[in-house]
């Protein structure tokens, strides 16, 4: 049975940072694109980052990439989402994905995980 797990989410200060983890069982990912979307309350779900394969190249949203940073294991089956400055806007749940070798930006994802909550306070 595939699982994608999300760990580390939390309650953090603005101006604070939180590493997340997701952790994929039942296959080997080592070949596919992950990433995270997260989804604020009220809100759609919205794309956060990407890795295409182990080691490749990285997508983050363009209002993100300068506090958000996603990389995964050499064997492509842990993935995290390391996020620095942290605003209350950031809170949301974030959800890790997996999609296949080509689909990069994440736009038709075959797995989720269930989501952690990440809430910023003020």
């Amino acid at each position: 049975q595939v699982q994608l797990v999300e760990s580390g989410g939390g309650l953090v200060q603005a101006g604070g940072s939180l590493n997340l983890s997701c952790v994929a069982s039942g296959r080997s990912f080592s070949n596919n694109a992950m990433g995270w979307f997260r989804q604020a309350p009220g809100k759609d779900r919205e794309f956060v980052a990407s890795i295409r394969w182990t080691g490749g190249r990285t997508y983050t949203a363009s209002s993100l990439k300068d506090r958000f940073t996603v990389s995964r294991t050499n064997d492509g089956n842990v993935l995290y989402l390391q996020m620095t400055g942290l605003r209350p806007d950031d809170t949301a749940v974030y959800t890790c994905a997996a999609s296949s070798y080509t689909d990069f930006l994440l736009n038709a994802p075959a797995y989720w995980g269930q989501g952690t909550q990440v809430t910023v306070s003020s």
